[in-house]
């Protein structure tokens, strides 16, 4: 009788190349809240003062808390399930380049929302989350600081949609050109022992 054993050779190298299920999810959350919010945050900016725009500044409020608190869930869980390696046939100075590019992205993600809320803290706009869950003021009521922080709010802002940009321009132009198994599909597949 012949022995019948299981290859997991071909599972292993596939759970290298993509991420889990949750980073995935996170991933694609994140994308989206942060392309509405910027797209919300551009147009309210010059909106005339009324209900509705003080209705938009508390919807981008509480989507910038919630992309703040999954920045943080990501964060941990990438501390502890370690991405995909990069190809090794990726040039050394694109491999840096990405480790920056994904690491800055970070930094964005908690510089960003964490500059808008002291604004709206320092403005006297307290956020209440949902509408329903009042979040702490941390920096006191000052119309020069808030102008300050409005300021470096926007450039935070217009910073992470910057590298949100070279992000995606580098996974498709190498999703396209270089790789295609290796790259843009390690983020729409996960790994074997996820599904």
């Amino acid at each position: 009788m012949r022995e019948f054993t299981v290859d997991r050779t071909h599972d292993r190298a596939h759970d290298r190349a993509h991420y889990t299920a949750i980073a995935i999810v996170l991933h694609w959350t994140m994308a989206v809240l942060i392309l509405g919010t910027l797209c919300l945050g551009w147009y309210m900016a010059d909106l005339p003062l009324t209900p509705t725009r003080v209705r938009l500044f508390n919807y981008h409020k509480w989507v910038g808390i919630t992309i703040l608190s999954l920045a943080a869930a990501r964060l941990l869980w990438r501390l502890f399930h370690e991405p995909p390696p990069l190809p090794d046939d990726l040039p050394r100075w694109q491999q840096r380049a990405a480790h920056a590019v994904h690491w800055l992205l970070y930094v964005l993600f908690f510089a960003a929302p964490l500059a808008g809320w002291a604004f709206t803290s320092a403005a006297g706009f307290p956020v209440v989350y949902l509408g329903v869950l009042p979040l702490p003021d941390w920096v006191v009521v000052d119309e020069a600081l808030a102008e300050s922080l409005a300021t470096l709010h926007a450039v935070l802002a217009y910073s992470l949609a910057l590298v949100v940009v070279l992000h995606v321009a580098a996974a498709i132009k190498h999703a396209l050109e270089e790789h295609p198994t290796n790259y843009l599909r390690r983020m729409f597949s996960v790994r074997a022992n996820d599904a």
